[in-house]
């Protein structure tokens, strides 16, 4: 793994200079006033002379800028963890038959997360998409239902879509 270098200089009379330049080879400069001023110039290649965009920032926009780099607000997941996760969700179409018990009933009455621990995240009904259905929501014949789950909740999903009762 490549980390980022580093750089901070004293500029006399005026404050700090810090200087990180990516892995990408782009560079970002932040000046530190003795003002309390900050500014913060953008290089997309670290050789270049002249910054690409630059803007100015408070002591607080700083710190608040600093505290969302460090994750305050949000952590992603893992790259490991994603992968876990990924591995283990399973998304998929079923068409809904005429003989299923859950055919002509709302998504409430049907009880499918209670019954297979799926969740219904779509429906195509007559060249339609229904995203995010409500539990109100009426399952008919002939839909096409997306649904989410794991692997063995989808199958227990597919038996109920084909008529088998769960």
């Amino acid at each position: 793994m490549v980390s980022m270098k580093v750089k901070a200089a004293d500029l006399p009379g005026i404050g700090k200079k810090m200087s990180f330049i990516t892995a990408e080879g782009s560079m970002l400069v932040l000046i530190i006033h003795h003002t309390g001023k900050r500014e913060l110039y953008f290089f997309q290649d670290a050789d270049d002379d002249e910054a690409d965009f630059s803007i100015n920032l408070t002591a607080d926009e700083t710190r608040e800028f600093g505290a969302q780099l460090l994750g305050a607000v949000f952590q992603p997941v893992d790259a490991d963890k994603m992968v876990l996760f990924k591995s283990q969700i399973v998304m998929e179409w079923l068409e809904l038959k005429a003989e299923s018990p859950i055919a002509e009933k709302t998504i409430g009455e049907s009880e499918i997360r209670k019954r297979t621990g799926v969740s219904i995240v779509g429906i195509f009904r007559d060249n339609e998409v229904i995203a995010s259905p409500e539990v109100n929501e009426t399952l008919k014949a002939g839909d096409t239902l997306m649904a989410i789950g794991k692997s063995e909740q989808i199958q227990a999903f597919e038996s109920l879509c084909n008529g088998k009762a769960v």
